[in-house]
């Protein structure tokens, strides 16, 4: 891509989701209530598109979702995508790697998971049984087999949760993951399955209120203190610093302060591939095109994509100024 044409020449990451449904009910997030059957990519639908892929010299998949586990044959994708020796990372609820792990360590190059709490608030916000023992047995499968393999986590801060921070970092130590990441509910999208926007009781469900900022904000200092080394070590992938952010997007979205400035380049280097073929620069973004009814380059570059990415201001357009969940890389970054 250059900066002057806006067209991209080269995408560095492809977020793909195999699979429409999930196997978790959370409640801040609506992706579980797609339809009963669900929808997914086939290798039949992938394979036309691998020579672009190879052209766009893209080098890390992701395979989200939706859980792409619940793909009826997702290893037939990872063997098409290998074929291009890009990276491959598995995101996961972790309720069905232990079944899988064999496949996983075979077609994938590491797994992120989900993780929302140390084991009771993880239970009482994924709404499924068992939910973080499945989490447990599925990572300790994948160790039995390699100890080696990188294994991750992401954890989405919000009402139900924000009190068990340093309860969380404890617990993605006891489950021996490499690393964990935190970052904020998003409650101002129409992402993750959402029909319309949010109305106001759904995101006071999971959004903190005035008095649970100000003991969020407390909360994260002391976990600043007595977790020192895991920053340092870069165990907690954010600095603290960059945690400090999310108190501030909870502040402003009681009306209490600006939102964290937003540095993203997503659209110029990454796009979205959703299950039923939908095209998107990123997962908050309007989408730009259909792989079943056009090529992934024709519609990445067409006069309307280029349009959006030239026009696109992320420190002032509303969704990119809400956004939880930014992407700021330079393609030499992905390895």
């Amino acid at each position: 891509m250059t900066q002057t044409t806006h067209r991209i020449s080269t995408l560095p990451i492809v977020v793909m989701m195999p699979h429409s449904r999930c196997n978790c009910r959370c409640v801040m997030c609506d992706i579980w209530q797609a339809n009963r059957n669900g929808t997914e990519l086939s290798r039949d639908d992938l394979a036309p598109h691998i020579a672009i892929l190879q052209q766009l010299d893209v080098r890390w998949v992701v395979l989200s979702g939706g859980e792409a586990l619940m793909h009826s044959n997702l290893w037939t994708l990872c063997e098409l995508l290998k074929d291009l020796g890009v990276k491959i990372s598995l995101l996961s609820t972790g309720l069905f790697l232990k079944r899988n792990a064999s496949e996983i360590l075979r077609w994938c190059d590491d797994v992120i998971v989900s993780l929302d709490g140390s084991r009771d608030v993880h239970n009482a916000i994924r709404a499924v049984p068992r939910a973080y023992e499945r989490l447990e047995e599925g990572v300790a499968a994948l160790r039995t087999i390699d100890s080696t393999f990188r294994v991750t986590a992401r954890c989405v801060l919000q009402r139900m949760n924000y009190f068990d921070l340093t309860h969380i970092i404890d617990a993605a130590h006891h489950l021996g993951l490499h690393q964990l990441s935190f970052l904020a509910v998003d409650v101002s999208s129409t992402a993750f399955n959402r029909p319309m926007l949010w109305g106001d009781e759904r995101i006071a469900a999971v959004a903190l209120s005035p008095n649970e900022v100000r003991a969020f904000e407390d909360l994260l200092e002391a976990a600043i203190a007595s977790h020192a080394d895991d920053f340092a070590s870069g165990f907690i992938a954010e600095s603290p610093e960059k945690l400090r952010r999310l108190p501030r997007y909870f502040h402003a979205l009681n009306g209490q302060g600006d939102f964290p400035r937003t540095v993203c380049n997503a659209p110029w280097v990454s796009t979205v591939i959703e299950a039923d073929g939908t095209v998107r620069p990123c997962f908050f973004h309007r989408e730009l095109g259909n792989i079943h009814q056009q090529p992934l380059d024709t519609i990445i570059n067409s006069e309307d994509a280029v349009a959006f990415r030239r026009h696109l201001d992320v420190t002032r357009d509303p969704i990119c100024r809400k956004c939880v969940c930014t992407l700021h890389i330079k393609p030499q970054q992905v390895v």
